[in-house]
């Protein structure tokens, strides 16, 4: 007969993690003559319309790093400064309903809107999506906001901040799972905001995501965000992000595939709450194959379990661990995972003895 659907699909799910985890959607918001929505796979899906500069924005996020982003989802909002505060309100409600990864915004500086899309970033997260903003200049403190803090070259013409989030978008979208986008090199500039090596720490510690010049090219500093202060909820592994990536991806998949294939599907009993946890199990054992996670699985969470019981009037003091994990819950199910995130190679020490 084989194994039951719900295992199947959590299991394919891991096997495509690799391939759906390198290549991101990018939600590229600029200002131009005509107001449109295009979903961009290759320059030639570029709206012929686009002025020059806002063209080339797209171009460099098309450009990736070692994969192109799955797709760019173009808005285009009007030009008229009368009309910003609704074209913002607008985009973001657009946004609202659309599913996309790392969102840019090339005007937003100019504007004066970073702070309400630091806002509205941080509200979408507290609504469990997964959606994360590439912003200027901007200690947001957040997983969910990568602060670009230096500017790239050109020649002679510097691309800022603000208008260096179109590529850094399109870079981050395109890493694949397994790496992180640390030292990724930049071989379309030719130069960028040139920091001392104390400069870079001080800036990578306050969750800046700065450009260094090697001597040779430019390249990434580290992939970081602009979360800083640590918390015993948060700790350091949310300032990465590569590994806050492999989280959302996680959580992404386990949100929906449970809510596409178990909820609503299957009676509330103990068996199959345990189907539930061994297709997750199934689901971590592909992630782990595929090299993203070092280990992982999940089980009935038995604590907040017991306090459900117990707020139900059920005298819990009595009862086993197996019991209370055997006991009618309603419609609730109470699970917990554990898993642990593979980071890339960033700091490597090496000692030479003559």
């Amino acid at each position: 007969m084989g194994a039951p659907s719900i295992n199947i699909v959590f299991i394919e799910k891991g096997i495509t993690a690799m391939e759906r985890g390198e290549r991101g959607v990018v939600a590229l918001v600029l200002k131009d003559k005509v107001k449109q929505q295009v979903t961009i796979y290759s320059v030639s899906d570029i709206p012929a319309g686009l002025s020059p500069d806002n063209r080339e924005l797209v171009e460099m996020a098309l450009m990736g790093y070692q994969k192109s982003p799955k797709k760019i989802i173009l808005y285009v909002m009007s030009q008229d400064v009368a009309t910003l505060d609704a074209e913002y309100q607008e985009m973001e409600k657009y946004f609202e309903s659309t599913s996309f990864n790392w969102l840019a915004v090339p005007s937003v500086e100019t504007d004066e809107k970073t702070q309400e899309l630091v806002t509205w970033i941080k509200a979408q997260r507290g609504l469990k999506r997964t959606v994360k903003a590439v912003l200027p200049n901007t200690a947001a403190d957040t997983e969910g906001v990568i602060n670009v803090a230096s500017s790239l070259f050109k020649g002679n013409r510097e691309l800022e901040p603000e208008k260096a989030t179109a590529r850094v978008a399109g870079l981050i979208a395109g890493t694949p799972m397994t790496i992180s986008c640390t030292y990724a090199p930049l071989k379309d500039f030719t130069d960028c905001t040139r920091l001392s090596p104390a400069e870079l720490d001080a800036a990578v510690d306050a969750g800046k995501f700065v450009f260094l010049w090697d001597g040779e090219k430019v390249k990434v500093c580290r992939g970081v965000n602009s979360f800083v202060t640590s918390t015993d909820v948060k700790g350091d592994s949310f300032k990465k992000i590569k590994i806050l990536e492999a989280m959302d991806m996680i959580q992404d998949d386990i949100q929906m595939t449970a809510q596409d294939n178990y909820i609503g599907k299957y009676a509330n009993s103990y068996d199959n709450k345990c189907l539930l946890i061994t297709a997750i199990n199934g689901y971590f054992a592909e992630l782990i194959r595929e090299g993203i996670i070092s280990s992982g699985s999940s089980e009935i969470d038995i604590d907040a379990q017991r306090n459900y019981l117990q707020s139900k009037g059920i005298a819990v003091e009595s009862m086993s661990d197996q019991e209370i994990k055997e006991s009618n819950t309603g419609s609730r199910v109470f699970l917990k995972a554990t898993v642990s995130i593979l980071d890339a190679i960033e700091d490597i020490d090496l000692n030479i003895y003559i």
